[in-house]
């Protein structure tokens, strides 16, 4: 089963992007794409998709309002919250409009993928920096960047920095690197330390 997929964004190479990452996908249907809120509004009176990506910031209106017109007009529409701002009243204001995820605008085929599957599902999804900003108040969680994140997961697997460079295609000294910020971030002063704090902070 095909999931129909429909992008609002007013920059063509953000959905050129996307469209191309998309197509590669046997199960998604591409819909098409409008640049204004007031061209989506008219798309959608004559066909909803399953999977609305939607940019937070538009030439005529906020995505966030757009969002919430989206969700009162048309309930069984899923709305993404697509953007390179990665600010926590945004992706409130998002979600509390009625969006059921939201993903940065650097994020990869997989992450696309795994937010569009998840919505479907009526699910929500958030790509990794985005949910890290959302509980980083509350649960004090460290800010770390997506490759930090994919060395702290082969840290704790035991992998020694030789391994996990090979393993990520990047250099030991880059490894080292991310591992020092890792423990600087975590304000830890070993591995094992490191490891155990990102256990109970629920980020491995």
């Amino acid at each position: 089963m095909q999931t129909e997929v429909f992008i609002v964004d007013d920059h063509y190479m953000v959905i050129e992007g996307i469209r191309s990452l998309l197509q590669q996908e046997k199960d998604v249907e591409w819909l098409g794409h409008a640049t204004t809120a007031a061209s989506c509004l008219a798309f959608l009176k004559q066909q909803q998709p399953d999977v609305l990506l939607m940019d937070v910031n538009l030439p005529d209106k906020s995505g966030i309002d757009l969002c919430k017109e989206v969700k009162q007009l048309y309930p069984h529409v899923s709305v993404v919250g697509l953007s390179t701002f990665n600010q926590q009243a945004i992706i409130r204001n998002m979600v509390d409009n009625g969006a059921s995820g939201y993903v940065l605008k650097n994020a990869t085929r997989a992450e696309l993928k795994e937010a569009i599957d998840a919505v479907v599902k009526g699910n929500t999804y958030f790509s990794f920096e985005a949910a890290l900003t959302l509980n980083e108040p509350e649960a004090g969680l460290p800010l770390v960047t997506r490759r930090e994140k994919e060395v702290l997961q082969q840290i704790a697997e035991g992998l020694t920095n030789a391994e996990i460079a090979e393993l990520l295609f990047i250099s030991v000294a880059t490894v080292n690197t991310h591992r020092k910020s890792l423990l600087e971030k975590f304000d830890v002063k070993n591995t094992a330390t490191l490891i155990g704090k990102a256990i109970r902070l629920g980020m491995i």
